[in-house]
């Protein structure tokens, strides 16, 4: 049984090829973060090894290992920790890492039928890492499968992406994931709700934040720190850009979400603004930004959600971090109260 929420049409396809032995050498799962990908490559491994008729069963030995991730034949590389800098996760996969991939693939399996490897951000890849995955990707033994996982495979080498089959996963819907949280996990129907909206369709997410409720105060309390941020000074603004900026450095993936964030609240004043406030996502600031929607017009609105959209496109190419931030600050719009102020820099 693949145990992989939503997403009929990739398993589907990869049950299929499966059954009729016909599996690509290498697949490449891109999609939002916690929306699935790692289930479904973990499902992938199983049903490659189960020991059962009708893979992957969920229950023989090797899928509970492989479950357990203690199968000597399934891998996942990723980001690790520093120790030389006090355990701080490095921000690129290394070309060490990839090696060493290169190293074990070339050993037969040891307790299972295929050598599954799972590069979890594939888009860390530093550029060595990436070239030297190449040789691998190219000319892989029969008894080695690839899965690459990438929130965004744009900036991935166009060489990567077409030597695997590319399998987009999307957002879940609403419903779904409400309903999933009601009869799977025995959620109170308000809370399965809040989390269903809240997770913008990443279902991981919604499983951990049932389980620990500091995600859902980490989310209302970075959400408000966001809004609050719409009034504040232009000094202000270009110090939290040089902060980002030198967090950025740091954790990639932690100034994603920041933008990430800030993006899904003016997507919810723009639905605010045009009469939908049902679809907005952060339902946990509603009241707030129902009395921010009136203070922007909708021109404001969509030129804001283009300037973020631009500044994580200009991240992603490793564009100067702190350049693009400071520009994103200057676009905030501003209020009618902050006009005045708008009027006085102009002068400058």
């Amino acid at each position: 049984m693949w145990r992989v929420i939503g997403h009929p049409r990739a398993v589907e396809l990869l049950d299929n090829s499966l059954k009729r032995e016909r599996l690509s050498h290498a697949y490449l799962f891109v999609g939002p973060a916690h929306v699935g990908k790692m289930t479904l490559a973990v499902s992938l491994a199983q049903a490659l090894n189960c020991e059962a008729e009708d893979p992957p069963c969920g229950e023989c030995q090797a899928c509970r290992r492989i479950e357990a991730g203690k199968h000597a034949d399934v891998q996942v590389i990723g980001l690790t920790y520093d120790r030389n800098a006090a355990g701080r996760l490095r921000t690129e996969i290394s070309i060490d890492q990839i090696r060493e991939l290169q190293h074990t693939a070339s050993l037969p399996p040891y307790e299972g039928r295929k050598k599954v490897f799972i590069i979890d951000g594939a888009e860390c890849l530093n550029m060595e890492a990436a070239n030297c995955l190449l040789k691998t990707l190219e000319e892989p033994p029969s008894y080695v499968l690839l899965i690459l996982l990438a929130v965004n495979d744009r900036v991935l080498l166009p060489t990567i992406v077409s030597r695997c089959q590319r399998i987009e996963l999307g957002p879940l819907s609403c419903d779904l994931v409400e309903r999933t949280l009601i009869e799977r996990e025995g959620i109170a129907p308000e809370k399965a709700r809040v989390l269903a909206r809240l997770c913008g369709g990443g279902i991981g997410w919604a499983f951990s934040a049932s389980a620990e409720e500091r995600l859902l105060q980490e989310h209302a309390e970075r959400a408000t720190e966001l809004l609050d941020f719409l009034t504040v000074s232009f000094e202000e603004r270009f110090a939290y850009a040089a902060q980002l900026a030198s967090q950025f450095g740091r954790n990639r993936q932690a100034v994603t979400e920041v933008l990430d964030l800030w993006l899904s609240l003016w997507r919810d004043l723009l639905f605010i603004r045009v009469g939908c406030a049902d679809l907005i996502t952060n339902i946990d600031c509603q009241e707030r930004l129902l009395q921010l929607a009136q203070s922007y017009s909708l021109m404001q609105i969509v030129g804001f959600i283009g300037s973020i959209r631009a500044a994580r496109w200009q991240l992603e190419r490793n564009a100067n971090p702190r350049l693009a931030l400071e520009v994103l600050m200057l676009d905030i719009p501003n209020k009618e109260g902050l006009k005045e102020v708008s009027r006085e820099v102009a002068r400058v």
